[in-house]
């Protein structure tokens, strides 16, 4: 064990405590003796006083030009390829993921920033003819103000930097609301991103409970625009919020993410995106493949060369390179998982392997649950319609590729969807008729990239799309403006044809 950090919340600058002096701790989930860090419990006071900062520094940062503004985020991917290496570790100690996931989750905020540092230089707007003579017509992008950014233990850099750098190229300022189980991560971030030398107030930090911090947040008429990830039942209170306080909202939530396996795919390959999707970072992410639809002529051999597949996992700590599958992130969501288990056997579902909570040796020391598979597990099942965010994954036996569709369909959400086949019409088919976000053609469910749109339909979001250029309509505003030099009265609106 090493001595815990001790985290604070970064103001106009600075770095402070609550100002109730309160704190909480964050524990490693691969070991949950161990506390990683100390972090304020912060409150609405606090709160009030990182709205005040950030709203003071966007009189001035919505004016530093907007290839000047990339240029600090430019730096940031500069420093984190530097500190890569130092945040994966704390992140795997903090969060629990695999050594190699965790690297690849500090790559995914260099890949943002310098890809958002591009678009400092490409904001682009529209012209198009006026109507009228003697006139120009235009749009340009304007920055919103003031950004709360409400962010998961999951991908405790990654999802941050989709949020924030965007969000500053864009000129806005940022309040960064972190999970309560991964302040260290979040810490680490803007300690970088001070370093960058973003002037104060336009980056602030503040730590603490979602319920206190967060909700105090989302209410603040301080606060212009939040942007959420999180589950579906906390975003619609954050939607609603929004909503009655007129700010705009980006909202990423829950999946039930599906992947199709025709009796024309390659198996092995298929075989290949199963593990990945149902058991990377321990199955906690929102694009992790919960359900594994499979056509009846290979789901026997398929089944068993999963099950094959998925005994060779080694679960233990992130740290430790031998490492497969780690922990849950906490005892809560252990337990939530383990109880979705007694469901699944009360609805009738069978467990091929796994279905227990893992205490043996080393494991009963963090919160560990083995790779799940569940077997004769249909539609209506719970098992099938709700997210369980963990090492579980479901198996349904369809008869065409019809209802392979109908069934991967048949949830409340849709972020991401994957079929397997070798059949180009029926690729195409599902590229149209499958209702998610993102479709994959023989690929995993999980893995997206940062210049293209993430997010889903239903009740996964709210129509945004987070990365890419689709995240600039999120954190600009449309203005028009006419240019009239005719030098004389034109009205539009007005029939002006005789």
């Amino acid at each position: 064990m090493t001595t815990p950090l001790t985290c604070r919340n970064y103001i106009d600058g600075q770095w402070l405590s609550a100002a109730s002096g309160a704190t909480l701790e964050s524990r490693n989930p691969a070991n949950k003796h161990e506390v990683v860090a100390t972090f304020p419990r912060s409150a609405s006071v606090d709160v009030d006083t990182a709205v005040a900062a950030a709203r003071q520094a966007y009189r001035s940062w919505r004016l530093v030009p907007a290839p000047a503004r990339a240029e600090y985020i430019f730096k940031v991917g500069e420093l984190l390829s530097k500190y890569k290496e130092e945040l994966a570790q704390l992140m795997s100690r903090e969060m629990g993921k695999p050594l190699t996931e965790a690297r690849g989750d500090v790559q995914e905020g260099i890949d943002c920033a310098f890809y958002s540092a591009a678009e400092g230089r490409r904001l682009f707007g529209q012209t198009t003819p006026s109507e009228m003579p003697n006139k120009f017509a235009m749009t340009v992008r304007m920055p919103i103000g003031v950004c709360a950014l409400i962010t998961p233990w999951n991908f405790p850099i990654a999802i941050p930097c989709w949020k924030a750098m965007p969000a500053l190229v864009c000129g806005n300022t940022i309040i960064l609301k972190p999970a309560e189980d991964t302040p260290a991560c979040a810490t680490k971030l803007v300690e970088i991103f001070a370093e960058a030398g973003l002037p104060p107030g336009v980056i602030n930090l503040v730590h603490g409970v979602g319920e206190e911090v967060g909700k105090a947040l989302v209410a603040h008429a301080g606060v212009d625009l939040v942007s959420f990830t999180g589950s579906s039942e906390t975003g619609a209170e954050v939607g609603a919020t929004c909503g009655r306080t007129h700010k705009r909202v980006c909202l990423e939530m829950g999946g039930k993410n599906a992947q199709i396996v025709m009796e024309d795919a390659d198996l092995e390959l298929a075989l290949d995106g199963a593990v990945w999707g149902a058991f990377g970072t321990t199955g906690q992410r929102c694009t992790a493949t919960s359900r594994l639809i499979l056509h009846r002529d290979i789901k026997e051999k398929f089944t068993a060369m999963f099950k094959e597949r998925t005994s060779k996992l080694r679960l233990g700590v992130g740290t430790d390179p031998n490492t497969d599958v780690g922990p849950i992130i906490n005892e809560r969501q252990l337990q939530r998982v383990s109880k979705y288990l007694d469901i699944a056997r009360e609805e009738g579902a069978i467990v091929l392997m796994g279905g227990e909570i893992a205490s043996e040796g080393e494991l009963q020391h963090g919160y560990f649950f083995q790779p799940t598979i569940l077997d004769r597990v249909i539609p209506q099942m719970r098992v099938a319609q709700e997210e369980i965010f963990g090492p579980v994954v479901a198996l349904i036996e369809v008869s065409s590729f019809d209802e392979a569709i109908s069934v991967l369909n048949d949830t409340n959400y849709g972020l991401s969807s994957s079929i397997y086949t070798r059949d180009i019409n029926r690729a195409f088919v599902a590229m149209r008729d499958l209702e998610a976000g993102i479709t994959y053609i023989n690929g995993p469910t999980i893995g997206a990239e940062v210049h293209l749109p993430f997010g889903g339909v239903k009740h996964t979001g709210n129509g945004h799309r987070e990365a890419g250029t689709t995240a600039l309509d999120i954190f600009t505003e449309w203005k028009t403006v006419y240019v009239d030099f005719s030098g004389s009265l034109q009205r539009a609106q007005i029939d002006n044809r005789e």
